[in-house]
């Protein structure tokens, strides 16, 4: 998708990424506030300051695979919800459904500009620096809507995994959350075989092309 980045692409990327992480992690932030856990909130996570959600190594990463990141764990107390798990799914739901709010919104601030702005070289249509921002929309709603779907796949610590742990009865939901101490090497594993890309990458372009076209 983004793979092999040009200069120009990586600086275009820099905008979306900034809303994309930020959003997602405070929208969890916010979820779980609203449903009774002031625990990142006294934390200062419930807000749009990049400084206090973003994760160095999980930003590169974005760079690096152009689809893939992730941003500082929100930290839950899932004991401080009267329903610990619904609201510890709801507050996981949060951020994927954000990330697909936002792509939605870079689709039709693309869509709005390609129909009333004149889009071309300068002085050929119309003003050379609305390509790059035509550019940087749409990056916008792929990084979104790429972000969306790999937080919900179903490996622990993945928002996914807890949507799906609140279906499952209490042993297998239990016996499933120890699986979060070798997530991230499951992650790592099949991010570098190209399996995840492989089978979310046309998910990732089905979904843009119904949002920008």
């Amino acid at each position: 998708m983004f793979f092999n980045l040009d200069l120009q692409t990586m600086i275009l990327l820099i905008p979306p990424i900034l809303l994309a992480l930020t959003l997602h992690e405070c929208a969890h932030a916010f979820a779980a506030w609203r449903l009774g856990d002031n625990t990142a909130k006294m934390l200062g996570r419930v807000t749009l300051n990049p400084l206090k959600h973003l994760d160095p190594i999980g930003t590169l990463a974005i760079f690096l695979t152009g689809m893939f990141g992730w941003a500082k764990p929100v930290p839950v107390n899932p004991m401080n919800f009267r329903d610990p798990s619904r609201s510890f799914m709801l507050v996981a739901l949060a951020g994927p459904l954000t990330n697909l709010l936002l792509a939605g919104v870079f689709a039709l601030v693309f869509k709005v500009v390609l129909a009333f702005v004149p889009v071309g070289p300068a002085g050929v249509g119309g003003p050379a620096i609305m390509e790059p921002i035509l550019m940087m929309l749409v990056i916008g709603v792929k990084l979104n809507i790429a972000l969306a779907i790999f937080n919900m796949i179903p490996i622990p610590p993945l928002d996914g995994s807890r949507v799906l742990s609140h279906f499952l009865p209490p042993d297998k939901a239990m016996a499933y959350a120890r699986m979060e101490q070798y997530g991230f090497m499951i992650l790592i594993v099949l991010l570098m075989t190209g399996f995840v890309g492989s089978i979310i990458g046309p998910m990732i372009s089905f979904a843009s092309n119904i949002l920008l076209f």
